[in-house]
């Protein structure tokens, strides 16, 4: 894959076979016309995750950006800025007295009945070198199984918990949502835009498949994390300051590389609502 021009200014260039592209050609401090949007959506939805760097946006600037690709989603317990009167701003900070979250390849909160489509990730602070960001083409995964095993799982359905997260609306005294029921979701989805299929199971969140015996189930659960692992199913994206990144949640999975345990790290993270899986 070469780099594109697009008739506005902006250039695409892919960064790995699979997924991912830098733009470049567009401030996102600045209101988007309509057809610049559109030619970063058609982008995004072409590469699944988009880059941005040097874009030192605010947080307003980037609360307007994020709206252009739908409504915002509001994490049901995480919501380190609601003081703030910002609560759908997801904070994700590590350094040396704090470990790094989100080390495991996942998706985000899949335990919701409607899962967010999008996430707008901005860098705030950074380290020198390493807490990169991996993705992980979740059509590249589908594609690359055998027929057989993608009759086998199509006709399968996998439940989704919340995990961890229980525990901190415990803490919360949010009962209502750590007394929740897993949320059941297809094993396969198809992508309610491009109509491509993917897997839809992360190890983060997918508790169990629910038409097998659990003995079943961890072992093909198994097979999966594995086979989602595969370097030719990924990119990777070294961080520098004020870079932004946009991906498509109904297709990728993610995971950050916790290599920088000493360093200062800082992004914060808006959620776009997305619809059930079918």
């Amino acid at each position: 894959m070469s780099a594109t021009t697009n008739e506005g200014g902006i250039r695409v260039e892919p960064i790995a076979g699979a997924l991912g592209a830098e733009v470049s050609g567009v401030d996102l401090r600045e209101p988007l016309s309509d057809a610049t949007f559109k030619e970063i959506e058609t982008a995004w939805l072409e590469h699944q995750v988009l880059f941005f760097r040097d874009q030192p946006i605010d947080q307003q600037q980037h609360n307007a950006f994020a709206r252009r690709f739908g409504e915002i989603f509001t994490h049901p317990v995480l919501q380190p800025l609601k003081g703030d009167g910002k609560p759908e701003i997801f904070v994700l900070e590590s350094d040396p007295a704090r470990p790094f979250v989100a080390s495991a390849w996942h998706t985000d909160v899949t335990f919701e009945q409607e899962p967010p489509m999008a996430s707008v990730l901005r860098a705030v602070k950074v380290p020198d070198a390493g807490g990169d960001t991996m993705w992980a083409s979740m059509y590249a995964a589908y594609d690359a199984l055998s027929d057989t095993m993608k009759e086998i799982l199509g006709g399968l359905t996998a439940m989704h918990d919340p995990g961890f997260f229980r525990n901190i609306a415990r803490s919360q005294g949010n009962i209502e949502f750590a007394d929740r029921d897993p949320v059941r979701h297809p094993v396969i989805r198809t992508h309610p835009v491009t109509g491509r299929k993917c897997l839809f199971v992360n190890q983060t969140f997918t508790h169990h498949l629910h038409e097998l015996a659990r003995a079943e189930s961890d072992a093909l659960l198994g097979f999966l994390y594995e086979h989602i692992n595969r370097p030719e199913f990924s990119c990777r994206f070294r961080w520098t300051p004020n870079a932004v990144a946009v991906w498509d949640n109904r297709c990728t999975q993610h995971r950050v590389i916790p290599d920088a345990m000493g360093s200062h790290r800082l992004m914060e993270r808006l959620t776009i609502a997305g619809d059930r899986p079918v």
